[in-house]
């Protein structure tokens, strides 16, 4: 079995069973579809696992894998005509690879995952600079519904001692996943959000002001956004919420 050939022909696989991932990114919905997907594709983490443990080049093998999967998602975007539907692409593109791509490569737990995992990053940030990507587990995603990926707001309100079920993060999600979801480009921005927000978290954890940090996104963003929810200014809090996403990514993954 030519164990080289056939990585590189599944790799593409990977994205094409998941490109609409928003549909299936549900709490009741994600753990089926995940497993399904990942079953169809062990057949090429066999032979990526295969060639892997035995070439002498293990790193351009692996090099060579996601460089796979890139030029199948840049052809995925250039088949796009219209700048906004490249856009849109690139969102779709960029979910699947945090929600169901980077996880079903861990889930094998070969010797070859986290290094192809770590191959697929640096091709993907090669390839889209403006992509900030950070892997999961399955297991770590899964843990996340449970806290309704408020990954900004969960460690802000962490910092006041407040516990994950409460008044402000309740509120907050009930906003997100009902009038925010429901607006044209809600559903756009809330990928968007999945996609920069544990990457700025991360950053922000390693500084040591870290509470001073979460303080000021709080008096700058959340506790208008929270006032605005409550006196019924949904389009306003949308403006302040989409500024937070915006200057949190310059400042913490761009600098």
């Amino acid at each position: 079995m030519n164990y080289y050939l056939t990585g590189i022909e599944g790799m593409p696989r990977l994205l094409e069973c998941c490109e609409d991932p928003l549909e299936y990114f549900k709490r009741n919905l994600y753990p089926t579809q995940f497993q399904k997907w990942y079953q169809m594709n062990v057949p090429t983490f066999d032979a990526i696992e295969n060639g892997y443990n035995s070439v002498i080049d293990k790193d351009q093998f692996l090099a060579n894998m996601a460089g796979a999967l890139v030029e199948y998602a840049k052809g995925r975007i250039d088949s796009c005509r219209r700048r906004s539907a490249k856009e849109r692409k690139m969102m779709d593109l960029n979910m699947a690879m945090v929600t169901f791509v980077f996880p079903m490569v861990l889930e094998y737990k070969g010797n070859s995952s986290v290094p192809l995992t770590d191959k697929l990053i640096e091709a993907w940030k090669e390839a889209f600079p403006k992509s900030v990507l950070q892997a999961a587990s399955f297991e770590e995603i899964e843990q996340g519904f449970h806290k309704k990926f408020c990954y900004i707001t969960t460690a802000v309100c962490q910092t006041f001692g407040k516990p994950d079920d409460c008044y402000e993060l309740t509120l907050l999600r009930n906003y997100r996943d009902t009038y925010l979801a429901s607006r044209e480009g809600g559903k756009e921005m809330i990928q968007e959000y999945y996609d920069v927000a544990p990457s700025v978290v991360k950053h922000i954890a390693q500084r040591e002001n870290a509470g001073e940090i979460y303080r000021s996104i709080w008096e700058e963003y959340l506790s208008p956004c929270i006032r605005m929810i409550e006196d019924g200014q949904n389009e306003a809090c949308r403006e302040r919420y989409e500024e937070m996403v915006r200057t949190l990514r310059e400042e913490y993954l761009y600098h």
